[in-house]
């Protein structure tokens, strides 16, 4: 190979990931805005955290709007984290990667999940641009383990990544075990003399550290929460959607334990859940002002006792139940009733009036529209497509194992595990969700066209 042509290798892909970092800031400036979006930014604004959200977005925000009034500042961190982890990948493959990663790079920047999704204010794209980024630091630690002082800046950078990650989503602490369990296995095989006790303390040491870490933002953080913590509430709409979904494909289900402790709230389930139960989301239950009133008005404990005795009592039922919304959540049968993006700003009224905020949707807003919706039905805005992209490469990378192989399979591991985990959780398909399982793809993606026809090669 020429010295001319190694450079060029590099500097195109470069270049086309360069262009869509500027082109995606400049087309989505200052950024899109939804419901939570605008509480978040005034609890930023005041201090004074809700009970719905982690309070980490709305601290992040609060310090963006501190600096320049709005979420713009936000934004360009989420574009920056998503952007650079794409290039990060893309310099794993050294000087002279193969052509392939030109196209690779092309199609990511030109995908939603590169061009539009950074700019909106979610706590899941926080999430997954943390996730992909830390991960990108593992990656590069691993491949310049020698160099001491910059293995130990990219592990550092890396997790507090991951904390962050971790923060940003409830179940977000499974790709922070993910990047524990890849650094243990990458320092182990640095040390064959003795890669057990190098492992143990590099994997465990750093999983420690960022508990610590968390737990320590997270306990400062709930200092300015206010009401009930969110996860309680959560987790009790999560147990009503279940018992309303089960009596919905079991009319005769037994509610033994709300019949005894809560029986004119089973009674209202078993009139009014039928009628407005949907495997898709649970905001149908709120057409149901009868049904809604007697959850509110229930006790944890009563709900919490029913959902364990259908869990216990009626297993495959319960399963049943969690695989109609699992389905919705992974294959999204309905694309468009699962908002697969978000332009504009709108929110509460009395919200916005306080941010000094009119609703937007102008003519760029409109145009941002249309381009998505021609992704709509393809696989680039397709769950499982990236699903079955994710299991193929992370089977080619534990074949392979090289020491960035392992951080890279890790990171799809670990967004598979966070899929997984909505077998158990999931309430809405909102596509949003699973934009982490989207983004790994992507970027594992970059990592490995970089190779060519060298990608099966199990040593560097």
């Amino acid at each position: 190979m020429s010295g001319r042509i190694a450079p060029v290798r590099i500097v195109i892909p470069a270049a086309i990931i360069a262009a869509g970092f500027v082109f995606s800031l400049a087309a989505n400036w200052p950024g899109h805005l939804s419901y939570d979006s605008v509480i978040q930014l005034l609890e930023g604004r005041t201090g004074i955290y809700a009970n719905w959200h982690p309070p980490v977005m709305s601290w992040m925000l609060g310090i963006a709007d501190a600096l320049l009034p709005g979420a713009g500042l936000f934004v360009i961190f989420d574009t920056v984290l998503a952007f650079g982890a794409l290039a990060a990948f893309l310099a794993l493959g050294g000087r002279a990667p193969s052509w392939a990663a030109a196209a690779v790079a092309l199609l990511c920047i030109v995908s939603p999940q590169f061009l539009i999704y950074p700019a909106i204010v979610w706590k899941d794209v926080l999430f997954a641009a943390a996730s992909v980024a830390g991960f990108a630091a593992l990656a590069h630690a691993a491949r310049r383990w020698p160099q001491v002082g910059l293995r130990f800046a990219l592990l550092i950078g890396g997790f507090a990544l991951f904390v962050l990650a971790t923060l940003a989503r409830q179940n977000g602490i499974l790709t922070l075990l993910g990047a524990a369990v890849a650094l243990g296995w990458i320092a182990g095989k640095a040390a064959p003399a003795h890669p057990w006790r190098s492992g143990a303390l590099y994997g465990a040491g750093a999983l420690l550290i960022s508990l610590a870490a968390g737990g320590i933002c997270h306990w400062a953080l709930a200092l300015r929460v206010t009401g009930e913590l969110g996860p309680a509430s959560q987790i009790r709409l999560l147990q009503s959607y279940d018992i309303i979904g089960a009596v919905t494909a079991d009319p005769g289900l037994a509610l033994s334990q709300l019949a005894e402790r809560a029986p004119k709230l089973e009674a209202v389930i078993r009139r009014e859940g039928p009628r407005v139960y949907s495997a898709e989301r649970n905001d149908t239950l709120a057409e149901s002002p009868a049904l809604m009133q007697a959850l509110n008005d229930a006790q944890p404990a009563d709900i919490g006792a029913q959902w364990w005795r259908l869990v216990l009592g009626h297993p495959w039922l319960y399963l049943k139940v969690r695989w109609a919304a699992f389905r919705w959540v992974v294959l999204t049968p309905r694309l468009e009733d699962c908002h697969p993006y978000y332009f504009g700003i709108n929110g509460p009224a009395k919200i916005m009036a306080a941010l000094g905020y009119a609703r937007r949707w102008d003519s760029r807003d409109q145009a941002l529209a249309d381009y998505a919706h021609h992704f709509v039905s393809t696989p680039l805005l397709s769950h499982g497509f990236y699903l079955a992209l994710a299991l193929a490469m992370l089977v080619l990378l534990l074949r392979r194992r090289r020491p960035a192989d392992i951080a890279i399979a890790a990171m799809l591991a670990s967004a598979l595990a966070f899929v997984a985990s909505f077998f158990v959780i999931s309430l809405a398909c909102d596509y949003r969700y699973l934009y982490a399982l989207d983004l790994s793809a992507l970027t594992a993606a970059l990592y490995l066209a970089c190779e060519g026809a060298a990608i099966f090669h199990r040593h560097e």
